[in-house]
């Protein structure tokens, strides 16, 4: 249910974002989901990768600013309406989300989602029967 999600600031800079693949391919580790957020002096890397500790280590020792945040990994079928049924049961219990990626997969999309209250998530995620990923298949995507 709860997955660990790479957060790595990048300088806005030719080359950067390959140092980040170069260092994670070096060391074995796959980059399954990610997006990236930039404004015009920096970016944000997040991503779910197969070594989630792993890689916070060897990043840090390649001198790159990086952190590990929780994230919540939904399955939804990928047909018009399936995601809002599921962010609408969030709404409605007040749990606001600071940011979300997806990625979609023939018949089904995996939603990476950071909530502002990863317990009421989780508790309404499950009450409603949605399909929550668990980390571990995250990791191995």
């Amino acid at each position: 249910m709860v997955a660990k999600q790479l957060s790595i600031f990048l300088e806005n800079k030719f080359g950067r974002l390959t140092e980040v693949t170069e260092v994670l391919a070096r060391e074995g580790i796959n980059l399954s989901a990610l997006c990236i957020a930039e404004n015009a002096d920096f970016g944000i890397l997040r991503g779910i990768v197969s070594d989630p500790d792993k890689a916070y280590k060897v990043l840090k020792e390649n001198h790159f600013a990086v952190n590990i945040t929780d994230v919540v990994g939904i399955n939804c079928p990928n047909v018009p309406g399936a995601l809002a049924k599921v962010l609408n049961y969030l709404s409605e219990a007040g749990v606001f989300i600071e940011y979300m990626y997806s990625f979609a997969n023939n018949d089904s999309a995996n939603v990476i989602i950071r909530p502002s209250n990863m317990e009421t998530c989780i508790k309404v995620l499950t009450d409603k029967k949605v399909d929550l990923l668990a980390a571990s298949d995250l990791y191995r995507l």
